[in-house]
């Protein structure tokens, strides 16, 4: 019962985080109200995430069925340090994978765009294209690494 109280959570957090862009895609707010919205959407949800690391909710550990022999193996808790470090490698990832595709969003056209005045300079424009992506990558090895230390 405690995993699908943790289902129908997740599902109202993320219906709620895109409740704003329902009126923008309908075409009844504008853009400007709309940023105004999703910033105060944002910044309520990270409160709400930073509540629930400073006062840390107990009770969503599966419970062992009637009858099991082995309770060990049904256990899913674990420290507060090890779910730190599983938050620090999300972040980690997460966050990388964002700003490479920022960075890339900007890089990308202006690098078609000079590959279409000029073809000569596809080798020099695609490298800063590849140098957002590795962003994603740094990103990536370091979760790895902060996993393995778990």
């Amino acid at each position: 019962m405690n995993i699908w109280l943790a289902v129908l959570i997740c599902s109202l957090v993320i219906v709620l985080l895109c409740a704003p862009l329902v009126p923008l895609a309908r075409g009844r707010l504008s853009a400007k109200s709309a940023r105004r919205r999703i910033i105060m959407n944002l910044g309520t949800f990270a409160f709400v995430c930073l509540l629930g690391v400073v006062l840390p909710m107990t009770g969503f550990a599966a419970e062992p069925a009637a009858g099991a022999a082995d309770l060990a193996s049904l256990s899913i808790a674990g420290t507060t340090a090890q779910g730190l470090g599983f938050l620090a490698a999300a972040l980690s990832t997460g966050l990388s994978a964002l700003g490479a595709g920022i960075a890339v969003a900007a890089a990308a056209p202006a690098a078609i765009g000079a590959v279409s005045e000029n073809a000569k300079s596809f080798g020099k424009a695609i490298i800063f294209v590849v140098l957002g992506e590795g962003i994603a990558i740094y990103g990536l090895l370091i979760s790895i690494l902060i996993i393995n230390r778990l």
